[in-house]
């Protein structure tokens, strides 16, 4: 049973920090088998945005961009990516991060004699896809300098938790909330499903079936 921390914060009133979250969980009986926190390696990386793009003058696949990331003046970036162009708004790497897809730390560079000073991210370089087809391209136009994980909607730790055959109860995030609130970590918050009429009659039949036909038997 996967859910998300902001999911579980949905049905559950809680100012408890994750990892006390984590630890009532198995406590109760709801093993906790992993938790994954995507966006915590990509904290470093931010949302830039090519302001321009001309051809390297020694090279026919690669350009040279000028990248605004939201940190002082716009920077060279040598990208060979052929989704690259002016206005895009993707993610950007400053020197000295370390890139996960690629076990690298970046470094201030010359490409074929050309000074660039970071890079655009693909989603593999960024170790959360195998697409390295081009550059991540933002559709959601977030503002300059945002960390990537709000970027990319990457911010929200996934909960992992192993049910055994009895907790069918736990099969849902609000089953779980309930537990949580129960163990005294926050307070349940009041559904919202609402009720919807029937527009039709049923045509499953059903009648009481007591022992000697009494209600007294139930």
């Amino acid at each position: 049973m996967k859910f998300t921390f902001d999911w579980l914060k949905d049905h559950l009133d809680t100012n408890h920090p994750l990892s006390s979250i984590v630890e009532t969980l198995s406590m109760i009986g709801l093993e906790v088998e992993s938790v994954e926190d995507r966006g915590e390696r990509l904290q470093s990386f931010k949302v830039g945005k090519v302001i321009s793009t001309k051809k390297h003058p020694s090279a026919d696949r690669l350009q040279l961009c000028l990248v605004d990331y939201g940190d002082g003046e716009p920077v060279q970036v040598v990208c060979g990516a052929p989704n690259v162009r002016p206005g895009l708004k993707g993610i950007f790497a400053p020197p000295g991060t370390f890139i996960p897809g690629i076990d690298l730390t970046l470094k201030k560079s010359k490409i074929r004699g050309e000074d660039s000073n970071g890079m655009l991210l693909s989603e593999r370089e960024m170790g959360i896809s195998d697409d390295h087809e081009g550059i991540v391209d933002l559709k959601n136009d977030p503002a300059i300098g945002t960390p990537a994980p709000l970027a990319m909607g990457l911010s929200d730790p996934v909960i992992d938790v192993a049910l055994t055959p009895n907790r069918q109860d736990c099969s849902g995030v609000r089953g779980i909330a309930r537990d949580l609130a129960a163990a005294g970590m926050g307070k349940l918050k009041p559904s919202d499903t609402k009720r919807f009429d029937g527009t039709f009659q049923s045509p499953i039949k059903w009648k009481r079936n007591f022992t000697n036909e009494t209600e007294d038997a139930c």
